[in-house]
């Protein structure tokens, strides 16, 4: 438990280092979309840092997902770059990182229930488009490599600041 809040701690604190360093822009949204293996509806929220490097993006998240009799809290930590497409202002993007998984099983009646934490790396591919001043929706697919969710396609918004 004490490495839960330890690390939900740390997500809690990026913000702060975003704001210490003057070029760093934060922009943050919801994230919603499906997975499968294990087959669940996934919700959260992200964070993407811009201004590191030209062209990346550092975007931790959390997701909730929901369904297949398990309970799942997702911890991702992705490093995305876009690219830069003549003609048009969508941004396809690609990248990875760590993922961080705290599984809870939901046994039937009688049988205690399971919780494990697991470890793996996230592949992402996906797109953005822009909307209204510094906000923008994006789409990705991300296949989980170890003991994460095969596949997961999410979708979201992130409001630029």
């Amino acid at each position: 438990m004490s490495k839960n809040l330890l690390l939900i701690g740390l997500f809690l604190l990026l913000p702060v280092a975003a704001a210490a360093a003057p070029t760093v822009a934060m922009d943050f949204g919801p994230r919603a979309g499906l997975s499968v293996s294990p087959d669940q509806f996934v919700a959260g929220g992200q964070l993407s840092f811009s201004g590191l490097a030209p062209d990346w993006t550092f975007d931790p998240s959390l997701e909730l997902g929901f369904g297949d009799d398990l309970t799942v809290i997702a911890l991702n930590f992705d490093a995305l770059y876009h690219l830069r497409l003549s003609g048009t202002e969508w941004r396809p993007y690609v990248g990875g990182g760590l993922g961080i998984a705290f599984v809870s099983w939901d046994a039937p009646p009688g049988v205690h229930d399971h919780n494990d934490s697991d470890v793996g790396l996230n592949l992402v591919l996906g797109f953005s488009v822009p909307a209204a001043s510094r906000h923008h929706w994006f789409t990705e697919l991300r296949l989980g490599v170890g003991d994460l969710p095969d596949l997961k396609v999410v979708g979201g918004f992130n409001f630029g600041r």
